[in-house]
């Protein structure tokens, strides 16, 4: 596709002259970059020591802010210079179905029970009741099959924040048991 044509469908997307500023891409862009740097400053005042393998708990959000702060100065510079998302080379939807509101409200269901039993069932229980009811919410055919990775998954990432990198989770029924 030629500079010029590139320009000509910029111009039928936005109108002629329309500033950068206005279009949604450099606010998502924006957003981005603002939520890395948020993320990078708040783990700073995270104070703990290492774990047994070096790791502690400022590590993996540190990791994430920086990619994210990264991404955003490239995003954020990609559309300054007019770059957009097309959206025929998207996902493949329809972009005119209507949204099931249905299961977004059944997922923040789940979100929100999962924070209300955390502190009482402890992470290992409600992190794989959350894992299985979004499996099943979002279209598990093998409920026993979800249900076996669900509390895998619930476990493992227990054992990993506690034990690998010493970051408190709470245990809640399971006190003394892991």
């Amino acid at each position: 596709m030629s500079a010029q044509h590139e320009q000509d469908q910029r111009e039928r997307d936005h109108g002629p002259g329309t500033a950068a500023w206005r279009r949604p891409e450099l606010g998502l862009a924006l957003t981005v970059l603002v939520l890395g740097v948020l993320v990078v400053l708040g783990t700073l005042d995270v104070s703990a020591a290492s774990s047994v393998v070096g790791l502690g708990p400022r590590f993996f959000p540190m990791l994430v802010g920086g990619a994210m702060s990264v991404i955003g100065v490239f995003y954020v510079a990609d559309v300054l210079r007019g770059g957009q998302g097309d959206p025929e080379e998207g996902e493949d939807i329809d972009a005119g179905a209507k949204g099931d509101l249905r299961q977004v409200a059944l997922v923040s269901g789940i979100f929100l029970a999962f924070v209300a039993v955390l502190g009482w069932l402890g992470w290992a229980i409600a992190g794989s009741l959350l894992f299985f009811g979004l499996s099943v919410a979002l279209g598990a055919e093998h409920k026993v099959r979800a249900a076996v990775i669900a509390v895998a998954l619930g476990l493992t990432t227990y054992l990993i924040f506690v034990k690998g990198l010493g970051v408190t989770l709470p245990a809640g029924v399971l006190e003394g048991v892991l």
